[in-house]
């Protein structure tokens, strides 16, 4: 069994019982940071990679995408599930051939979501979307992998707030070949209680990017999978922008006092002296 199956095996297990926090890196520092800290698995985020880069999030091509999951992957020992967009395609053909590709950099996960990215009409027509959703099951299945596939619903991110609705399309994507469930921005623990419960006994991945819950109130609500999306990396860019304001406003330098050991905690305690 190689390192790559015993990751993708170990993902499995953490979706069977309890809750775990998958939080998300955004570069390979703060990833191996995470791991050192114990978390068992991490999630990509788009938002905080292409934040990297000098651009917003929805920007970055399918290219560095790849590049940046096979970085990741390879940067740390835990499973890594990849937010992987809409595909970065459309057509639910071309989203499998991209998936083909994507579980090749040996992520153990990824996500697919339900928006358009048209103002107007922001989510994808529901027959498309589950379309999209099957070849991602197609494709995860024929490539031998046993990637973990998360179907995301967009309607509370894209202004479209309608529980009902999110509901639907979570079934119909958890009977499409879904894994795991994901409704992101859901901030209503009754929210949070009706999805768990339409969509049992597949696990539910929610969203925690404001302190709206616990993690011991998300598990007892059933909540199997927890993700904080961009939000770690917006805190570190709070910090870097808040010391770098006070230098240019006021001229001094109080930000720098109390800061961590990054040397200390990126040091591989499996790699020799």
């Amino acid at each position: 069994m190689t390192d790559r199956d015993d990751r993708t095996g170990e993902f499995h297990r953490l979706h069977a019982a309890g809750c775990f926090v998958m939080p998300n890196p955004w570069d390979l520092g703060s990833a191996r940071a995470l791991e050192q800290m114990g978390f068992p698995a991490l999630a990509t985020t788009s938002a905080g990679f292409a934040w990297t880069l000098g651009r917003p999030d929805a920007t970055v091509t399918f290219e560095q995408a790849l590049e940046h999951l096979t970085a990741i992957a390879a940067a740390v020992r835990v499973p890594v599930n990849a937010d992987f967009e809409g595909g970065y395609a459309v057509d639910p053909d071309r989203v499998g051939d991209h998936v083909t590709r994507a579980v090749r950099t040996g992520i153990a996960g990824l996500s697919i979501e339900d928006s358009s990215h048209d103002p107007d009409d922001p989510l994808l027509d529901l027959d498309l979307a589950v379309e999209r959703i099957a070849a991602t099951r197609q494709a995860i299945d024929a490539s031998g992998n046993r990637v973990v596939l998360t179907a995301r619903s967009e309607g509370f991110v894209v202004g479209r707030p309608d529980l009902d609705e999110t509901i639907r399309r979570l079934c119909a994507y958890a009977e499409a070949g879904a894994d795991c469930l994901y409704a992101p921005r859901i901030s209503s623990l009754e929210h949070v209680s009706a999805v768990v419960a339409a969509v049992a006994p597949k696990p539910v991945n929610l969203l925690i990017n404001s302190p709206f819950t616990t993690v011991h109130e998300a598990a007892a609500l059933g909540v199997r999978r927890i993700s904080v999306g961009g939000t770690l990396a917006r805190a570190a860019w709070r910090g870097f922008l808040q010391a770098a304001t006070e230098i240019r406003q006021d001229g001094t330098f109080t930000a720098f006092q109390g800061l961590p050991n990054v040397d200390g905690l990126l040091a591989d305690p499996h790699e020799g002296p």
